[in-house]
């Protein structure tokens, strides 16, 4: 099975458009080329795994990549708001390289099936995605 066969569509939260950016050139460029949907803040994500909104015809995500500083509501309260519907899907929990940042992660970890810090390596992001 290729791994464009395990993640067919990628939810990215990412309020930082260079982030959203790299990321996608991340997993275009490298064996992953995804369908990737960003959205850019907690709110806007939890319409789209709720499929509400602009988002009722959204592709349930085979991965979410979640960063976990964004500005309405932070990645740890879109995990703690995510539906039991969604739960199985493997999060991999992002979080800015600035100090701190391993705490962050620390947080989550019984709730992601990952963490980066950023500033991400193309090989660490898939990496993970192909442990996933």
């Amino acid at each position: 099975m290729s791994s464009v066969d395990v993640f067919g569509d990628v939810l990215l939260v990412e309020d930082n458009p260079g982030d959203v950016r790299l990321t996608r050139e991340m997993l275009q460029d490298g064996e992953l080329d995804p369908t990737i949907h960003a959205v850019t803040d907690g709110p806007e994500a939890l319409s789209f795994l709720r499929q509400r909104g602009e988002y009722d015809d959204a592709p349930r995500p085979d991965l979410i990549l979640l960063d976990l500083h964004l500005a309405r509501m932070d990645g740890d309260e879109v995990l703690e708001m995510m539906t039991d519907d969604v739960r199985d899907v493997p999060v991999v929990a992002i979080s800015g390289s600035q100090e701190g940042a391993a705490l962050k992660l620390d947080d989550v970890e019984d709730r992601v099936a990952a963490g980066l810090v950023k500033p991400i390596e193309p090989d660490d992001l898939l990496d993970v995605a192909r442990t996933l």
